[in-house]
């Protein structure tokens, strides 16, 4: 290397945000940022001086990443606390030279410093907001909004502010990341998304990233060629992600991908490109991304679940949905409009009686949209004309599947032990028979995770693994 590049490389390492650590193959400290010197307590000349080795046994590194990558060989990510008690969040890369490890490059950064960041965007967003509560332009906007939410019911001031931010962006290109709690209507708010946005006429791609097994992740995310591994098809499929060309590809819990499927998604969000599974070349992909969980993902990457990096691409804009208990003002509309469904599909007119009106905006609703529009048509199903409050509403989703035990045990039957059955293939079948009834008497897979008392996520990886569908 010139000096002129060795000049450039120090400046880089001397100047950046991130705390760098240069590391020979045996442990030596070769090079390290002036910012590391306040992170980790201890002088640049004195980190100089020592070893990997020696600086996680005094503590200093706890633990040493870079002696994780110099066992294995391999990138890791990790979080540490330092000796000066502040947490960081490591990423370490192995250099190599003809096949020989030579080095080991690590950065970190420092959370103290990024939860600052996020304070300070929470700040600037409650100024925007008071900005445009107190603009004559959002007057306008706000007459103007009635008309294009087609079903969605953002009654609320909440969920009104919600709405105009994302037809603000939503003629751009840029990534939104949607957060809140189950049921708040995620996937309803990115489909509004989509409809506003400029690819309204391409694909809206919906992947629940829980539903699909890890060991198909891949090949359902990025596609793969014919021959690619056993038991492909013999044509090939395109991915998922190939699919939203042109359109929007909306990602509902995120957190749950695997790690493996996170660093080519990074990647493919970075160049725009994507390679199927048996394929040496790469294939440009047009597509807007939207995700949405209702983890903490910034606590999945303290843990090393999620990465660092696929974290800061993917919430360009965070877009938090507020849970149905504080915006109660909505809940007449959504009420009004799942009544409206229920008549249609079962071609009856049913009203609900005044009286429950308070009952119904009184309750927590912790499953919020999803857990009243499955209340409201199990009181439907349930009454005469006149629709009451009085129908149960379970307060856990463990509990739907205790009412009425008797009449609901009686209705499945449970087969016996078959001749040269273990319990592995015995509690299988009776599994897929407790479902294929289900399929048959349900009408979506909330309603049969709401009954079974389980994820919505696991029914769908369940019908999956014993070939079934829903019926109704």
């Amino acid at each position: 290397m010139s000096t002129i590049d060795s000049l450039i490389l120090r400046t880089i390492v001397d100047t950046a945000h991130d705390h760098f650590f240069v590391v020979d193959a045996d442990g030596k400290v070769r090079h390290v940022s002036p910012s590391a010197a306040a992170v980790y307590g201890i002088s640049c000349e004195a980190l100089r001086a020592s070893t990997v080795q020696r600086l996680e046994a005094d503590g200093v590194l706890n633990p040493s990443i870079s002696l994780e990558v110099m066992r294995t060989g391999k990138p890791a990510q990790i979080a540490q606390r330092t000796g000066t008690g502040r947490r960081v969040i490591a990423q370490a890369h192995p250099v190599f030279e003809e096949s020989k490890l030579v080095a080991v490059v690590s950065r970190s950064m420092d959370l103290t410093d990024l939860q600052l960041l996020q304070q300070e965007y929470t700040l600037l967003q409650q100024r925007f907001s008071d900005h445009l509560k107190r603009s004559q332009a959002l007057e306008q906007e706000d007459a103007a909004l009635e008309s294009e939410l087609d079903e969605l019911e953002v009654k609320s001031p909440l969920m009104r502010e919600v709405a105009l931010l994302l037809r603000r962006v939503a003629p751009t290109d840029a990534t939104v990341m949607m957060l809140g709690e189950s049921g708040v209507g995620k996937t309803a708010f990115a489909r509004q998304l989509h409809r506003w946005s400029s690819r309204r006429d391409g694909p809206f791609v919906d992947v629940n990233c829980a539903a699909i097994p890890e060991s198909l992740f891949e090949a359902e995310m990025f596609g793969y060629r014919p021959g690619a591994f056993s038991g492909a098809a013999p044509g090939g499929r395109i991915g998922l992600i190939e699919q939203a060309a042109g359109g929007t590809l909306f990602l509902d819990e995120i957190g749950e991908l695997p790690l493996g499927v996170q660093t080519k998604l990074l990647k493919a969000i970075q160049d725009g490109r994507i390679s199927r599974l048996g394929d040496n070349q790469s294939r440009r992909v047009d597509f807007r991304l939207v995700v949405a969980t209702n983890q903490d993902l910034g606590r999945r990457v303290e843990e090393g679940a999620f990465r660092l990096d696929l974290y800061y691409r993917l919430n360009v804009i965070p877009v938090t949905l507020p849970p149905l208990r504080e915006r109660r003002e909505d809940i007449p509309g959504l009420v009004e409009r799942q009544l409206k469904r229920l008549n249609r599909r079962y071609g009856q007119e049913k009203l609900l009686a005044r009286s429950s009106w308070q009952s119904l905006m009184r309750q927590e609703w912790p499953g919020n949209v999803r857990e009243l529009e499955n209340w409201l048509e199990r009181a439907w199903l349930s009454s005469d004309d006149v629709i009451h409050a009085d129908t149960p509403r379970p307060s856990h989703p463990a509990a739907a599947s205790r009412h009425d035990d008797a009449a609901d045990r009686s209705s499945i039957s449970y087969p016996a032990l078959g001749e040269e059955e273990g319990l592995k293939e015995a509690l299988s079948r009776t599994e897929r028979t407790i479902l294929a009834e289900l399929c048959e008497s349900l009408s979506s897979t909330y309603a049969i995770a709401e009954r079974l008392g389980v994820s919505q996520p696991s029914v769908v990886r369940k019908l999956k693994q014993h070939g079934l569908r829903i019926r109704r």
